[in-house]
């Protein structure tokens, strides 16, 4: 049986917008961006879940929740049975060594004026890791060999400014796991790379993820990176989470019309293989003010009045394979 690490239940994040002053004398209702409005999932031990979806969809929001770098407006969120909604700041600081993050934007992540051998071992200095300033040395010098930053007595001085964009991600990579944490966001970690990096940095984070037994959420917008490094996906859309399921599930099986869309915009090699492409009509709609029922209706082909009027509900389609879609209901 798998063991779960992380539980989140009816999460909510709702940002409040700005008012006018002529709004505030009139007492109009305070209007609020619903970037993740009330969704529910697992992640395993060991297990990578990817969470896919156009931008502007929750993804980042999620992520940051899940590590509580955002307060939540609702839900619970366990991670190894503790529910860090409910930690004082003091508790939340100590419990972060075991949660860790690896931002889109390395140049944005990294202080410009830091050497990039200090940044990473300012983790260690926080949570005491390492008696001496030589030991923590010795820790940020091994993390930074296993990450492919060779020799690492060279690369120790420098600042993000001197090294690629690849080897500056390879820093970020490095600051997550120099505190040997069980759990690390990904999000978006590959993005803002070449090609050619992207892949070695995909291997680089599997490798990584069966040598110090880590348990992934990564986050991306290009559903086609998913199929090299997640076991499940999740499938999100204006706040929700539309689907779910098992790698060959999401690909092979595709059950709501939005991850249906998503699937058939993935390039294949093969240029003689005709793959109809299903693009969704309009635009996502505003996260102020959602479509009733499911959100996804005013831009789906099979839509009725049910999905007009009616939130769906989720539905199994088998023991991993959820959907929330009205065309599966019985």
């Amino acid at each position: 049986m798998s063991t779960p690490l992380i539980e989140v239940k009816n999460l909510k994040k709702y940002f409040p917008l700005k008012r006018s002053i002529s709004e505030v004398i009139t007492r109009k209702p305070q209007k609020f961006v619903k970037a993740v409005d009330d969704i529910s999932f697992v992640i395993n031990k060991g297990e990578t879940l990817g969470l896919v979806g156009e931008s502007g969809s929750g993804k980042t929001t999620t992520g940051r929740l899940v590590l509580r770098l955002l307060d939540p407006t609702d839900g619970i969120i366990k991670i190894d049975g503790v529910d860090i909604t409910s930690l004082s700041q003091e508790e939340l600081r100590k419990f972060r060594k075991k949660i860790q993050i690896i931002f889109q934007d390395p140049m944005a992540a990294l202080n410009p004026y830091m050497k990039i051998g200090e940044a990473i071992r300012h983790g260690l200095q926080i949570h005491k890791i390492g008696k001496t300033y030589k030991e923590q040395k010795e820790i940020v010098y091994n993390i930074m060999e296993r990450v492919n930053l060779k020799p690492a007595e060279e690369y120790y001085d420098r600042y993000p400014r001197d090294l690629s964009g690849g080897q500056r991600q390879r820093v970020v990579i490095a600051r997550a796991l120099a505190l040997k944490p069980e759990f690390v966001v990904a999000d978006e970690a590959i993005a803002m790379l070449d090609v050619s990096v992207r892949s070695q940095l995909l291997k680089l984070m599997i490798d990584l993820k069966e040598e110090f037994n880590l348990t992934y959420l990564f986050i991306t917008h290009d559903l086609a990176t998913t199929k090299y490094i997640c076991d499940r996906i999740a499938v999100m859309y204006l706040g929700k989470i539309v689907e779910i399921g098992t790698f060959e599930d999401i690909y092979r099986n595709p059950a709501h019309p939005y991850t249906k869309a998503l699937i058939s915009a993935v390039p294949e090699p093969d240029p003689k293989l005709n793959k109809e492409k299903i693009i969704p009509k309009g635009e996502v709609p505003n996260a102020v003010n959602p479509p009733k029922g499911c959100r996804f209706h005013p831009r789906c082909p099979y839509a009725t009045e049910k999905c007009r009027t009616e939130e769906p509900p989720v539905i199994k389609i088998d023991d991993q394979h959820e959907v929330s879609c009205h065309l599966y209901a019985k």
